[in-house]
């Protein structure tokens, strides 16, 4: 099977300084870098998930803002593949399938932002487009969130929305998955 790393919405409005910080954002990216150095060393492919808002004023991820800007710390260049979404969804009205088919990916290795909205959204339709995905799990983030004056803190949030990807995905660490490491072209 060949493995693709899919990078779903490291954009600066999650870190310090942006519009909708997460918790766990630093911690996340140092594991990506860490990922996006394994794929490189293997020359396998890495997509780059960006998502941006047409509206005026949005909340987060404005288009033409900096904090829609994909994170620096990433490994991005000339060559990299970034695909623009519009939706949580990574495949809904966007060109990852087709991206996927050209280089022929077989399983994607899922990492990135934010953990209950995006990539919830994502990783059971990779498995139901039959990708096999693995989810880093450490090295993806999310937040405190609210209903009704209940706060559910992100520690909760994240290890509620991993439990239920399990059902769909492999769900690794970083440090497990880069052991264990077998790339295959």
């Amino acid at each position: 099977m060949k493995q693709g790393l899919l990078v779903i919405d490291v954009q600066n409005d999650y870190f310090a300084g942006g519009k909708m910080v997460l918790k766990g954002a630093d911690e996340a990216l140092r594991n990506i870098n860490l990922l996006e150095a394994q794929f490189s060393a293997a020359k396998l492919p890495i997509i780059y998930i960006q998502h941006i808002k047409h509206q005026k004023n949005a909340d987060f991820f404005e288009q033409g803002t900096s904090g829609a800007e994909l994170h620096a710390k990433l490994k991005v260049d000339d060559t990299s593949i970034i695909i623009v979404k519009h939706f949580p969804n990574s495949f809904l009205e966007t060109t990852l399938a087709e991206v996927l088919k050209n280089d022929q990916i077989d399983q994607l290795v899922i990492c990135g932002m934010m953990t209950h909205m995006c990539i919830r959204a994502t990783t059971p339709v990779a498995t139901d487009l039959g990708y096999h995905p693995i989810l880093i799990a450490d090295a993806t983030a999310t937040k405190d969130l609210s209903q009704d004056g209940l706060i559910i803190s992100a520690d909760q949030v994240q290890a509620d929305i991993i439990s239920e990807l399990s059902l769909v995905a492999d769900i690794q660490t970083t440090s497990q998955f880069v052991r264990g490491f077998n790339p295959r072209t």
